[in-house]
């Protein structure tokens, strides 16, 4: 019995509720959501005429209002005789959070990794790992934090940053997978943190100057470029601090400064959290850790946010744990206010700087 008659049997036999039947639903907030193609996971559309339930955002042409039926979950779509559209695979929703999720987006970026040596359209991902390229596109990045595309430059970038060392500059960009200079020179200087030539010559010339003083929250460290604040930290001991400098800024040449404004700046956002820096950030980030950052800027003193409401407020409700590690790594203490952030219960979870200045912070911004 074909697909399409099974279902006209199972509707004959297992009448649609008056939730399923849309001409009683002329309002229904679900229909509104099938019709803007907004994303939810509440439900599923089934459409008669066809015998497929959709998700709502499918790309699809817009069935009939009086052919629409709608059901809880993929489960009770299929239990109505119903098959899952292709195109927007709406049975995968129900993957997101698993373990199931990571195993198909391992095995796509596994496949770029061996493919590296050209660029691998979308749809040719999304046919390898099964998946249409709208749906492959979404849970990538609701898993990674990026696009497929933008794993694949991060992953170029960094397989340059190691080549370069050992070869020289155009060896080494054509070993990482880039076609042309052009490539890699148009976000060389934001991603790498330098031009290529200076990180060939291991940043020769590239000066970073620092300052170190006491504040309420034991010493704290700021570093500047020629372009602006690269750093600012929070530590027990000025060689703790010194340290962990060096390591993030090997192949820089570190100088001591005099220059007290940047560090004035930074210990004033302790006591003056509503303060702004008067002197630009160079940061060295993914676009990921851009928004993230950008997003904790806008936290009001005195409130927190947990990492999941970050994430849903950048538009990836399910990048929770990448929001964590970009606040991991955030470089300059106090500018970007990652201390706002806590566990989804409230708890103050870890700060690169130590739990017990996170908890003095927020107990310093709270409302009097």
């Amino acid at each position: 019995m074909r697909i399409k008659d099974t279902f006209m049997s199972n509707l004959m036999l297992n009448p649609p509720t008056a939730a399923q039947v849309f001409p009683t639903l002329l309002q229904n907030s679900r229909w509104r959501m099938v019709l803007q193609r907004e994303p939810s996971s509440d439900f599923v559309y089934g459409v008669t005429t066809t015998g497929i339930f959709c998700r709502s955002t499918c790309p699809s042409r817009r069935p009939q209002p009086s052919n629409v039926r709608f059901y809880d979950t993929a489960a009770e779509a299929r239990a109505a005789g119903l098959r899952p559209c292709k195109r927007c695979q709406p049975e995968m929703d129900a993957l997101a959070p698993t373990a199931r999720a990571a195993e198909v987006v391992a095995k796509a970026c596994g496949y770029l990794d061996l493919q590296s040596e050209r660029t691998v359209p979308l749809s040719e991902l999304a046919a390898h790992v099964g998946l249409s390229p709208f749906h492959l596109q979404k849970l990538f990045r609701a898993t990674v934090g990026v696009t497929p595309r933008q794993y694949v430059h991060a992953r170029r970038m960094r397989h340059f940053a190691e080549e370069v060392s050992t070869h020289s500059v155009t060896d080494a960009l054509y070993q990482a997978g880039f076609q042309s200079s052009s490539r890699l020179y148009e976000h060389a200087a934001r991603d790498l943190g330098m031009h290529p030539g200076d990180l060939r010559r291991k940043a020769a010339g590239v000066e970073i100057r620092y300052s170190i003083a006491a504040c309420t929250l034991g010493r704290i460290l700021v570093a500047t470029t020629a372009k602006g604040i690269c750093a600012i930290a929070l530590g027990d001991t000025d060689k703790e601090l010194l340290t962990d400098l060096q390591r993030r800024f090997d192949r820089a040449n570190l100088f001591p400064s005099d220059e007290r404004e940047a560090l004035q700046q930074a210990i004033g956002l302790i006591a003056e959290p509503h303060t702004a820096l008067a002197l630009p950030l160079d940061l060295r980030a993914t676009a990921f850790q851009l928004r993230v950052w950008q997003q904790l800027q806008l936290i009001p003193r005195g409130e927190t946010r947990s990492y999941a409401q970050v994430a849903t407020e950048i538009g990836q409700p399910t990048a929770a744990r990448a929001v964590a590690r970009a606040c991991a790594s955030n470089p300059v203490a106090l500018a970007i206010p990652c201390h706002r952030v806590v566990g989804s219960s409230g708890a103050i979870t870890g700060y690169r700087w130590g739990v017990h200045r996170k908890e003095k912070l927020l107990a310093m911004e709270r409302p009097r």
